[in-house]
């Protein structure tokens, strides 16, 4: 099971300086818990401010365990901060692309592990494409109906998709696969997932699921993390 927290300082109260506290905080906390991802997701702010950021949030992950932090669309600034991937979205480069800037450039103390490319697909299709190009995983979305700014409605995707997306494209050869049809590759369902909603994921095939809310609004985020973990039995 993997379990992916993505960041939205803006959901949190007070000043700017507050809401970034109080992001770093549940980074720490989130890392701590042993959360798998950290994607840093603060779309809004500059490339210096994000760079900064970046960093702190870095140190945060790296003094807690093995968690690994994802900068969300910069390629370019993941490997100049020396972060552990980085997470493209539908308008960025292609997996493939992003691994090819990788080589060579990067600055992890760690290097031995592989730079991860996490890509944004909004159906089975995009996942394939996804895949192809060399993505490490992709996150599906949204699952579930989402409400947004202004009280707008998102139609979610379903778990028919999510289905879809997390199969082989060809009928397994029972001599060889004893049956199974679901695809090594791994999908984590993100968009309207909470507690309740986790295991139908999984039992759709997810490999894992990600959030904001069920991680930046939760009191106990270990506790969280346990009874995620329980769904992989």
């Amino acid at each position: 099971m993997l379990i992916y927290y993505i960041t939205d300082r803006r959901q949190f109260a007070g000043s700017e300086a507050e809401r970034r506290t109080q992001l770093l905080r549940t980074i720490r906390r989130a890392a701590a818990a042993g959360v798998d991802y950290i994607q840093l997701r603060e779309k809004d702010l500059s490339m210096r401010e994000l760079e900064l950021l970046a960093r702190e949030a870095l140190q945060s992950v790296r003094s807690e365990g093995p968690s690994r932090l994802l900068i969300n669309h910069r390629t370019d600034l993941a490997l100049a901060v020396g972060a552990d991937g980085v997470h493209l979205t539908g308008s960025d480069i292609a997996a493939s692309d992003a691994r090819a800037l990788a080589a060579g450039r990067d600055t992890r103390p760690n290097p031995e592990r592989q730079f991860l490319v996490a890509a944004s697909c909004r159906s089975a299709e995009q996942v394939r494409l996804a895949e192809a190009h060399g993505a490490d995983f992709a996150v599906l979305a949204p699952i579930f109906e989402k409400v947004e700014a202004g009280n707008l409605r998102r139609e979610g995707i379903g778990l028919d998709e999510l289905r879809r997306a997390t199969q082989k494209d060809h009928s397994p050869d029972l001599r060889v696969e004893a049956g199974d049809s679901r695809s090594s590759f791994p999908v984590i369902a993100l968009g309207g997932v909470d507690v309740q909603r986790a295991p139908l994921c999984v039992t759709a095939g997810a490999a894992g699921i990600a959030g904001i809310r069920i991680f930046q609004q939760c009191p106990d985020l270990p506790a969280l993390v346990r009874s995620l973990r329980q769904l992989e039995a």
